[in-house]
Order: C-alpha cells, then structure tokens, then sequence
C-alpha cells in the first residue's frame, strides 16, 4: 500500500520521501517514481530510533528546504502476536504483543515528534496522516495486539489533533485513515487462497461488507491525498474510514 501511496502523492505534484530500514528497497521506490517524471528520494530509518528520524529530517529539509505532510504508514502484525481460537487466553505472548503496540504506536508517535518540529518550523500549513484499522473500531479475532496499537493511534490522533488546532490553529494539522480490508502483502494469504478464491476469513469479511468486496489502493490514496491537501483545511483529528460500510453494517 505504501507504494500506491507514494506515487500518489508523487502524481500531484509532491515530493516524495521514501522513509524505511531497507534503504536499497526506499531507493528503488524513488528512482521508479522519478523516471515517471516525479520527485522523490529514499532514505534510511528505523522509526523507533529517533536519531534515525533526526538525519532523516536533516537531509530533507537540506534538500528540499521545507517539509509540509507526513504519513506515518509504519506498522503491521507478527505472528506471535496472533492469537489462535486454540490457544490460552491467560498464556498470551507478551512480549510480541509489546513489540506490535510499540511499531504501530510509537512508530508514529516518533516520526511526528521529528518531523513534526520542522513542519512547524518550515511550512505556512502542513498535515500529518496516521493510519488506523477497522480493528480500533470493531472487533476482529486474533489480532489482539495490532487492534489494540490502532485504537491508541485513534485516541492519540483526536487528542494531538486537538491540541494543535488550540495551539496554532490550522498551520499544522492531524487526521487519520481507517483502512477496510485491502488485499496487500500483509493480509493476502488470510483473506485468498492460492488459487485467488477467498478463505473461510476471506468470505466473512465480504459477508460483513455492504459493497460486497475488497477495497482498491486507489480508493485509499484518494483519502490520503485529501487529507494531506488544502482541501480538507478544516478538517481536523478526524478518522476517515474507507471500509465499504465494513463498521456500520451489524451482519443482518
């Protein structure tokens, strides 16, 4: 999803930063989006190392002299933090479940605290985007730990949100994204078989989702680009659910 994201943002005329661990992986994503004819560049981070996020910050603001959005798009699951219909309610892996709280929380709380200096510093109105899940909203079995990182993101991004509209009303901004189910890396073998009909998973959440699908990355972009531009000015600690009607329909 990232990917769509980054060349979304590219095909409005932004210039991309590409933040990640595997530098050659966020080069690559650069060089694809400038031989397309947009401006990008790749860069080394891990989002838990805050002097990782400061040289990051560094070299963009060299090079670009301002920075007006951030996406905080780091996150995911583990296996170990999955819990099974069949496993202990009472022996749950805690440590994965810190390790999931600590990417999906803090790795958004980081990079704002960074790069969120420097928007302040160097754009006249800037927007930062976090991504949240359905799971903050509903509850969907075996993702304890990410389900529980995404509804703290929900509460840090309406609290945060908050405070900067009664600090600086308006330069700079938060809102978040609430993704339905989309067929990325992440999920694809939970929700389809390998011959691409759907898994037992895969049909409940079509049964649970009023249009009858799963949701398009260019569906979510779309969001993304909205709430990163000048045309949601006013919008402000909002969580922005793309989800087919997936949190509002009760299953009859």
């Amino acid at each position: 999803m990232g990917d769509t994201f980054n060349k979304a943002i590219a095909n409005e005329g932004g210039a991309v930063c590409i933040i990640g661990r595997n530098k050659e992986k966020a080069e690559q994503r650069a060089a694809e989006i400038i031989a397309a004819g947009g401006n990008a560049i790749g860069l080394y981070a891990d989002v838990l190392n805050e002097q990782d996020l400061q040289n990051a910050n560094d070299i963009i603001v060299k090079k670009f002299g301002k920075i007006d959005g951030l996406v905080n798009g780091a996150g995911g699951n583990q296996p170990a933090a999955v819990v099974q219909p069949e496993d202990d309610l009472f022996h749950l892996n805690m440590n994965a479940l810190e390790q999931v709280m600590k990417l999906n929380l803090f790795g958004s709380l980081l990079p704002t605290q960074v790069f969120g200096r420097s928007m302040m510093a160097t754009s006249p109105s800037s927007s930062i985007v976090n991504i949240s899940s359905v799971s903050a909203k509903t509850i969907i079995t075996k993702v304890l730990g990410y389900s529980m990182a995404k509804a703290a993101i929900e509460t840090y991004t309406k609290w945060f949100a908050v405070e900067l509209g009664k600090r600086y009303g308006g330069k700079i901004r938060m809102n978040a994204i609430v993704p339905g189910f989309f067929l990325t890396e992440q999920n694809k073998t939970l929700l389809t078989n390998k011959d691409g009909s759907f898994t037992d998973r895969g049909n409940n959440v079509i049964a649970q989702t009023p249009m009858n699908r799963f949701g398009k990355p260019d569906e979510l972009a779309a969001a993304l680009v909205y709430l990163l531009s000048e045309d949601s000015s006013f919008v402000l600690g909002s969580t922005l659910e793309v989800d087919g009607g997936f949190t509002k329909f009760g299953g009859v």
